[in-house]
């Protein structure tokens, strides 16, 4: 055989030998199972594991890759104009172990920074003030100079304290009512109402000193106002100051949409990435760079009628108003999937309407709460993760949450079970996902 046909030979036994390694290959690689992609080194990847409960840390993984700029879905849920989609998270034991609205009140009371009252009638301090209470209040602090004593003042500070943290008063008597209890907490209010008379970066700068005290004393301080104890600390949590992190990395949109006085509120949050224009709290309606008594309106609800905050429905309102630019009526209502947030995190029946409302996953830190509970843990849509508090998480609650009977409170603040979409109520809930 000359070598022009050993060449030709070698090269068909080659061909022969190759071909059938490729189709082994094949047929092999066609037998190992599927692989989904996941996320590429540059996509951000949440990093704090601590604390997550079961699978829930990697459930918020797979929302941010399927949402974010490394995913598919990102421009669901999106803003003004749609372009990223949106985080909206509440504050107080959300974000932060405790209250910063707490934090704030006690603050000021300490230091006697409480205006006293226009003509010094308590009425003018909340519409929803009741008669008993506005009596002891006057009873209590004396009217007579531009602040309140409650520095020195013991009984003072002892009735403010009752009416803001309990609803009542010293004596025991209601100290608010009157209220739609779906889109009103005239406690939260009261105390961005008593901030009347200073101006803004007065406020920021109060809520500057307490949160300088409260992050700087150990966890368990008390502090004394008046005659009685309260808490006197505040910690972020780790890991919702890494979630928000990777989500803003990931091209969300990130909010916090909180019950405390706004300017409060921007004071904390700009710790963990988000500044003011992205920060949503109770708003003073302002005169001649002054916060007065009254309060930014939502939806259908005009400025200075009072009667709306950032509070269950609320929440819903003032997020589409803000967020979204829905206006009038339509922003009390739940909008399209397009114009709802992608991903929700509360730990109180304050943040229902918009946990509801988010289409992505809805974050529960669990407080004990009926109505939060017995929503997150029926989860009809698979879209709830419930997870302990990071910092003293509750125990397990002994009876289950009471959804069939008295777990949702109505608008005239009775009591009723809690029902689904369709209507269907919801059985009573046992306590699964808690602390040792």
């Amino acid at each position: 055989m000359n070598l022009k046909r050993r060449c030709a030979a070698a090269a068909a036994v080659l061909a022969v030998a190759t071909a059938g390694l490729v189709t082994v290959q094949a047929t092999a690689e066609a037998t190992q199972p599927a692989r989904s992609p996941g996320p590429t080194a540059k996509c951000p990847t949440l990093t704090v594991t601590s604390g997550w409960y079961g699978d829930n840390k990697a459930g918020l993984q797979k929302m941010i890759d399927t949402y974010g700029r490394c995913g598919d879905g990102g421009h669901q849920g999106g803003g003004r104009g749609g372009a990223k989609p949106v985080a909206a998270f509440d504050w107080d034991n959300t974000v932060i172990k405790n209250d910063v609205g707490d934090a704030t009140m006690f603050w000021l009371l300490r230091n006697s920074k409480i205006r006293t009252p226009q003509s010094a009638d308590w009425h003018t301090t909340s519409r929803y003030l009741t008669d008993p209470a506005a009596k002891a209040l006057a009873k209590a602090c004396p009217t007579t100079g531009t602040t309140l004593p409650t520095r020195r003042d013991a009984d003072c500070a002892d009735e403010i304290v009752s009416v803001y943290s309990e609803g009542t008063t010293t004596g025991g008597d209601a100290a608010f009512a009157g209220f739609d209890h779906r889109r009103m907490e005239p406690q939260y209010a009261w105390l961005a109402q008593l901030t009347r008379g200073w101006s803004t970066r007065q406020v920021k700068d109060f809520a500057t000193a307490a949160r300088k005290e409260n992050l700087a004393a150990p966890v368990g301080t008390e502090q004394r106002v008046g005659t009685g104890k309260v808490t006197g600390w505040v910690r972020y949590y780790d890991q919702q100051r890494d979630l928000i992190r990777t989500l803003k990395k990931a091209g969300f949109d990130v909010y916090v949409v909180s019950a405390s006085p706004e300017p409060v509120a921007e004071v904390w949050a700009q710790s963990v990435g988000v500044d003011a224009r992205h920060t949503i709290g109770i708003r003073n309606v302002a005169a001649h760079g002054k916060l007065t008594a009254h309060l930014k309106g939502c939806g259908t609800v005009d400025d200075g009628d009072d009667s709306m905050i950032t509070y269950i429905d609320g929440k819903r309102c003032w997020i589409n108003q803000e967020i979204y630019g829905v206006r009038g009526a339509a922003a009390e209502k739940v909008q399209p999937a397009s114009k709802r947030q992608v991903f929700a995190a509360g730990d109180s029946d304050t943040d229902i309407s918009f946990l509801r409302d988010a289409t992505g996953l809805r974050l529960v830190l669990n407080r004990n709460k009926n109505e939060l509970m017995c929503r997150a843990y029926d989860n009809g849509d698979r879209r709830w993760l419930v997870n302990p508090m990071f910092i003293e998480p509750k125990g397990k609650l002994a009876k289950p949450y009471p959804c069939a009977t008295t777990g949702y409170t109505e608008r005239d603040g009775k009591e009723g079970p809690v029902r689904r979409a369709d209507g269907s109520v919801i059985p009573d809930q046992k306590d699964t996902v808690h602390g040792p």
